[in-house]
């Protein structure tokens, strides 16, 4: 058996590249392989069952993401409130190059992605939210309150998301980010 050309991580970025940018009805083999490093025979070899397979692996790769990313560090009682939002934050700008890329599940949610992926995609969404709630709650709100205060981050930050790239500046984005931690600060 040849060696990989391209490591797990790599390929699975280069992978998610197109479908952010694409969607998963817009995403053509080519184009994936293109992006992955690999012909389109050995895309094929690694997953054998095309796009969708594609496409859930991505899915399972941000999912792991947000899971150590967000959801746990924002959940580590052991670490003071505000330096594990400072860090989420700083986690939350390079996932998105600070307000110049598109989100893979807003992305997936917009088509057909939705209805093969929305589990997936919903578990995302949840380790957002339990996540941001775990801090809110930390910091001193009531459980309710720290829960629609997490959903607010979430579309707001998504929002500003497609904002941002309608307005072509990231300008609405960086605001949006600074209004998120001050709602914290408080």
């Amino acid at each position: 058996m040849r060696p990989q050309k391209i490591n797990d991580q790599e390929l699975l970025m280069g992978l998610m590249s197109v479908l952010s940018s694409k969607g998963y009805d817009g995403a053509s083999l080519n184009e994936l392989a293109e992006s992955s490093g690999l012909q389109k025979a050995s895309l094929y070899y690694r997953f054998p069952e095309g796009k969708k397979e594609i496409t859930s692996a991505v899915l399972n790769f941000v999912n792991e993401w947000i899971k150590k990313n967000i959801y746990l560090l924002l959940s580590n009682h052991s670490i003071e409130p505000l330096v594990r939002l400072h860090q989420v934050i700083k986690n939350i700008n390079t996932l998105y190059n600070n307000g110049d890329a598109i989100c893979i599940l807003r992305a997936l949610a917009m088509d057909t992605g939705v209805e093969i992926f929305g589990a997936q995609i919903k578990e995302s969404l949840q380790l957002w939210i339990k996540g941001f709630t775990s801090l809110g709650t930390d910091i001193g709100m009531t459980e309710k309150v720290a829960k629609e205060n997490a959903f607010l981050v979430l579309v707001q930050i998504q929002g500003s998301l497609i904002v941002s790239r309608g307005l072509g500046s990231t300008s609405i984005y960086k605001t949006t980010i600074k209004s998120v931690e001050e709602m914290y600060r408080t």
